[in-house]
């Protein structure tokens, strides 16, 4: 097979980070063996500017530049001897990304069924002074409680004792139902019921309302005429 003096990409030393391009590898390359530090700080930096222009998509993100700089250490393998902006030298080892973790609540992992709104209305309950009201609510809650877990598993059986196990759990002991309470489901329904009502009871005073102010401005003004 004839070469004709040509170079293919397959015979070249292969790229570390394809998005630049060859030619900024080459040239991080050549940094590396200048010898005078300070003209290997001000070439290393007209690369850099190089390698800012042909990613101009990510100049908005807050850690670009440092960013670049890690990418020109890793280019480099880390054997150019030059000191970023930030005055932080990238290692291999500051290269290696290590997701943070994510939290979880304490004793909530195996409730999530339950949804995030029980986890408030148990909050607000531990808050009450008053033991009537304080026990009026816990069944409420365990009655929704009931209901989001025939939702979420219909196929399996739920009986009140697993829920006021789940509730003591919840709530850190500090919501309990007795040995006797039955926990029924349309105390959330009914509530429901209530609380729309309501909520349209005072919708309607509140047009009534500005339809009284609407005649009273109306006949002021035909007054002042």
């Amino acid at each position: 097979m004839i070469n004709h003096g040509m170079e293919y990409n397959s015979q070249k030393e292969g790229l570390v980070i394809a998005q630049y391009g060859r030619n900024v590898q080459n040239l991080i390359s050549y940094a590396i063996k200048v010898e005078d530090k300070e003209k290997r700080q001000s070439f290393t930096e007209a690369i850099i500017e190089l390698m800012n222009q042909m990613n101009p998509i990510s100049r908005n993100e807050a850690d670009h530049i440092e960013k670049l700089w890690r990418h020109l250490f890793r280019i480099a393998d880390y054997k150019i001897e030059v000191v970023p902006p930030s005055g932080v030298v990238p290692s291999p080892e500051s290269s290696e990304y290590k997701p943070s973790t994510i939290p979880y609540e304490k004793g909530t992992r195996g409730f999530r069924h339950y949804g995030s709104h029980v986890k408030k209305l148990i909050e607000k309950a531990k808050e009450l002074t008053d033991e009537e009201k304080k026990a009026e609510f816990t069944m409420i809650i365990a009655s929704y409680m009931k209901l989001a877990y025939r939702t979420w598993n219909e196929d399996h059986y739920v009986n009140d004792e697993i829920i006021k196990g789940d509730l003591k759990k919840l709530s850190d002991g500090k919501l309990a139902l007795g040995e006797d309470d039955v926990i029924d489901v349309s105390a959330v329904k009914y509530n429901t019921r209530s609380h729309s009502r309501e909520n349209n009871r005072r919708r309607n005073n509140n047009h009534r309302n500005n339809n009284n102010r609407r005649r009273n401005n109306n006949r002021g003004s035909r007054r002042r005429r």
